[in-house]
């Protein structure tokens, strides 16, 4: 089932420097606007006598719905014509198909495509079984990491592109609520590659400096700082 999700690579997209951009979401009375004060360590950590593919099913489905309907609240703004390609910062994603075939879109169609695929994927039975007596497939944990990586980069991209629309609309304490709670459920399990969210670095260390830290991942967030975004290579 791994081509549902297809691939994407990213690659520096030629844009001024992300260091040289002033960067409204790092600043500190914004950064720590946030919609519950809860302890995110304790809340992303597995429970006793919980199935851990039953709790990365049930997070990773409740992260997706959550991310689509942050993402609906500023689609109006990500046209074809405003954002003509997926970029964050100075990184550009692409989509590749079941094929391999690389697929030049835009972010609400890059958007799309991650949105689609990942429906289909928790709606299918055969990969997030929901009836009692159901095994999850030996794949599961891969599809996981690459569910996540995807979702970070629509993250990634409204906080890059769209954050002064969700800032207009008081809604940057639930995209900062959910950026933290996200991130450190993937670091508890090591399910996004430091590398690939090494584009965020600065505002991972915002936010999540003083959320705790989970297992695993920990470089991913810590002391890159902006000038560390320079160096995405491409994948």
């Amino acid at each position: 089932m791994d081509w549902l999700m297809g691939k994407s690579k990213a690659k520096p997209n030629g844009k001024k420097p992300a260091s040289e951009e002033k960067k409204a979401y790092l600043d500190p009375e914004l950064a720590k606007s946030r919609i519950t004060d809860c302890e995110f360590k304790e809340l992303v950590a597995l429970p006793r006598e919980i199935d851990l593919n039953e709790w990365l099913a049930s997070n990773t489905t409740t992260f997706f719905h959550h991310v689509n309907l942050q993402y609906s609240t500023v689609s109006e703004f990500c046209t074809a014509e405003a954002c003509q390609t997926m970029a964050v910062c100075n990184t550009q994603y692409y989509w590749y198909d079941e094929r391999g075939k690389k697929v030049k879109c835009t972010a609400p169609q890059y958007v799309d495509f991650v949105m689609s695929s990942v429906q289909k994927l928790v709606t299918d039975e055969d990969v997030f079984p929901t009836k009692y007596g159901r095994e999850f497939p030996s794949s599961f944990e891969s599809l996981v990491k690459r569910i996540c990586r995807h979702l970070f980069h629509v993250l990634a991209h409204i906080y890059s592109s769209h954050f002064k629309e969700t800032l207009a609309l008081e809604l940057h304490g639930h995209l900062n609520t959910l950026y933290v709670h996200f991130i450190l459920f993937a670091r508890e399990f090591n399910l996004l590659d430091p590398k690939e969210t090494a584009v965020m670095d600065d505002l991972t260390e915002v936010l999540c400096s003083g959320a705790g830290r989970g297992g695993g991942g920990g470089d991913g967030a810590g002391g890159g700082g902006p000038g560390a975004q320079n160096h995405v290579k491409e994948r």
